[in-house]
This record gives structure tokens, C-alpha cells and sequence, in this order.
């Protein structure tokens, strides 16, 4: 089983960075944060790494003359830190297929829906606006699309009829803070492996004896 050194992408609050720092702490999760990146000098992710003793980097995109130079910063960092995998945890930039290719390491995205319903912004208000009965959030694979790669764990919430934007929300990132450690789990234990878009899990639906 091998310990993966995490590479952590956030723009806000950082809750689900959080619970990879608490998954981690508490021997749940093989792996360590071991720096947090974001494209914003007050996001209280920053600060959550720092009370961890987690290097944490503000990399400014108005510093940089167009996308690809901002993200050739990123992978610099990312890639100083010898990093294993690359989380993106409420990390608001849609990244190239640049980044992609250069990163050369998997990165993972949580996304709140089930996808591939409800991609990109909004998910919880598309949701509700449609009238599904049910929700919730997935972990996937990036790759050069918008949540668009190859999907490994997802749970599912109920949306209640009186549900606002903001309640769906909360209930669903409950799910979140367990699903994203799970995924990283599975993938330290090297349980994971994609065949096309299907998401291989060694072990999951198996009967003992």
C-alpha cells in the first residue's frame, strides 16, 4: 500500500480539504496533503493548511499574462512537492488540457451531482430546478472535458420538495467529506484502474466464501 503525498487545489472555504486533513490524521486515509494551492490570497483553505503545518501557496493569475502561464506555475509547485495525486477541492478554474497533460499524476475532482447530471456551475440549484428526486456528489477522474471524467464513487442524497439551493447543498456535502477520502483510499490501496470510461474497483461487489 503505498503512502501518497496530496497535492490539494482550492479557491474557498476548503471543508472538503478539511476532511482529508482530518481522514489523514486519523490513519483513514494513506495519505498526506503536503501542499495546498489556491488562486486566492484570502481563502480560508490557505489558512486551514497552515494550522496543519501544510505548505500553503497563493499563486495570483492576474500575475501571469494568459491561462497557460498561470498553470505553468501551478504544475512548478505541484511537481516541487513531489507530488502523487492532485485533488481539486472547490478549486473555481476550469483547467486546461495544458494542465492535464503536463500534471503527468491523476487528478480527482468531487462534483455535487450525480454525474453526468448537472455539470459544471450551480449543480444543486440545476437540480433543483429540474425536479430530480434525487441527487448527490461524485468523485471522478479529471480529464480535458468539464466533469467529464471517468466517475469512481458517488452517493446519493434525497431532494425534499421544500429543499433551497442552499440546504440541498449542506446535506450533500456531508457526503462529500466521506466520499473524497474513500476514493483516495481505494486509489493508496491500488485498488482502482479504468478500462474506457468504466471505473474498475478490485474487490467491490465480491462475496466472500
Amino acid at each position: 500500500m503505498a503512502h501518497l503525498r496530496l497535492a490539494v487545489l482550492a479557491s474557498g472555504r476548503g471543508s472538503n480539504l478539511q476532511a482529508l486533513l482530518d481522514a489523514s490524521e486519523a490513519g483513514q486515509m494513506n495519505a498526506s496533503v503536503v501542499v495546498v494551492i489556491s488562486d486566492k490570497e484570502k481563502a480560508q483553505a490557505l489558512e486551514r493548511a497552515r494550522k496543519h503545518g501544510i505548505s500553503a501557496v497563493w499563486v495570483n493569475p492576474r500575475d501571469y499574462r494568459g491561462k497557460e502561464d498561470f498553470e505553468a506555475v501551478l504544475i512548478e509547485v505541484i511537481k516541487g512537492h513531489k507530488v502523487d495525486l492532485i485533488l481539486l477541492a472547490g478549486f473555481m478554474r476550469i483547467l486546461s488540457s495544458y494542465f492535464v497533460r503536463q500534471a503527468g499524476i491523476p487528478i480527482l475532482n468531487i462534483h455535487p451531482s450525480l454525474l453526468p447530471a448537472f455539470p459544471g456551475l450551480n449543480a444543486q440549484k440545476q437540480a433543483i430546478d429540474y425536479g430530480v428526486r434525487y441527487s448527490g456528489c461524485t468523485v471522478h477522474f479529471v480529464d480535458e472535458g468539464v466533469d467529464s471524467g471517468p466517475i469512481i464513487l458517488q452517493a446519493v442524497v434525497p431532494v425534499f420538495p421544500d429543499d433551497s439551493e442552499e440546504t440541498l447543498a449542506m446535506r450533500i456535502l456531508v457526503e462529500e467529506h466521506k466520499l473524497y477520502p474513500q476514493a483516495v483510499q481505494l486509489l493508496s490501496e491500488g485498488r482502482i484502474r479504468c478500462a474506457g470510461r468504466k471505473v474498475i474497483i478490485s474487490g467491490e461487489g465480491e462475496v466472500d466464501g
